[in-house]
C-alpha cells in the first residue's frame, strides 16, 4: 500500500512562499486523483487543490492565483507551491491519494 509523507511546512511571514512536497512510498502513476487538503485550528478539513493523472487541476477559490499543484510521477511526488501567503492559510496541510490515503500532515504557519 502506498504511504504518503509530507514535508516543507514551516513558519513564514505574510506575503512569503513555501513549497510543500508529498512523497509516496510507491508509484503514483496509476493513481488518478492526488490532492492537498488543509485543516486550520477549530475548523473542518478542506480541499485546497487537486490534480489528475492528466494534469487537470482544481483549486479552492481562496487559493486560486496563489497556489499551484503539480505532480512528478517519475519521482512519485506531488507538490504545492504556495505564494503570497496569508495568515488565514495557517493550517496543517495533508496530502491525499485517490480520496483514500492520507499523510500525517505538515504544519504551515503564516505570521502577520
Amino acid at each position: 500500500q502506498v504511504q504518503l509523507v509530507e514535508s516543507g511546512g514551516g513558519l513564514v511571514q505574510a506575503g512569503g512562499s513555501l513549497r510543500l512536497s508529498c512523497a509516496a512510498s510507491g508509484s503514483i502513476f496509476s493513481i488518478n486523483a492526488m490532492a492537498w487538503y488543509r485543516q486550520a485550528p477549530g475548523k473542518q478539513r478542506e480541499l485546497v487543490a487537486s490534480i489528475t493523472r492528466g494534469d487537470s487541476t482544481m483549486y479552492a477559490d481562496s487559493v486560486k492565483g496563489r497556489f499551484t499543484i503539480s505532480r512528478d510521477n517519475a519521482k512519485s511526488t506531488v507538490y504545492l507551491q504556495m505564494n503570497s501567503l496569508k495568515p488565514e492559510d495557517t493550517a496543517v496541510y495533508y496530502c491525499n491519494a485517490a480520496n483514500l490515503l492520507w499523510g500525517e500532515g505538515t504544519l504551515v504557519t503564516v505570521s502577520s
